[in-house]
């Protein structure tokens, strides 16, 4: 366990930090499926993702900081689903830990904190983007009780 790790709201201080994490995430999701390549310009994507982020009242963007470190991050937002009950879903879009730093709880308490202020800006339900063929993302969640609802499938044309 990291006792020492808090769980709290980016702010702009943690901006390069933040965004080279993200940038790690998305290289990592390409790992899984050639059609998650990263963009070239994709430093300068993710910083403006995650300054509107910071300042978008449907959006959560915490991190989990040792000392002065960032050491995880999750990005969620919450959306109406205007087709379905319930009515307001919490995606959660981004979640990173450094991988020094698995299996040490921190995941669990930036999850737990994350759904926390998801519920707090009107999510009824709790949802996760993630690729499909990361079998530590799937074990992870249903470790944290989700489970499948929508599958989304591509062909290249």
């Amino acid at each position: 366990m990291y006792p020492s790790i808090v769980i709290r709201p980016a702010t702009k201080e943690d901006l390069d930090s933040v965004t080279q994490l993200v940038i790690r995430l998305k290289r990592l999701n390409a790992e899984f499926d050639p059609l998650l390549e990263v963009a070239p310009d994709i430093e300068q994507a993710v910083r403006k993702y995650l300054e509107d982020a910071m300042t978008n009242p449907t959006s959560v963007l915490l991190v989990a900081v040792e000392g002065t470190k960032v050491v995880g991050l999750l990005k969620g937002d919450v959306e109406d689903r205007i087709f379905y009950r319930p009515k307001y879903a919490g995606i959660i879009r981004e979640f990173y830990i450094l991988p020094e730093y698995r299996r040490k709880g921190i995941g669990k308490r930036l999850m737990m904190e994350g759904v926390e202020q998801l519920r707090k800006k009107g999510a009824e339900v709790i949802m996760a983007s993630f690729p499909a063929l990361n079998e530590i993302a799937i074990n992870f969640y249903k470790k944290m009780g989700f489970r499948p609802v929508e599958y989304l499938f591509a062909k290249e044309v």
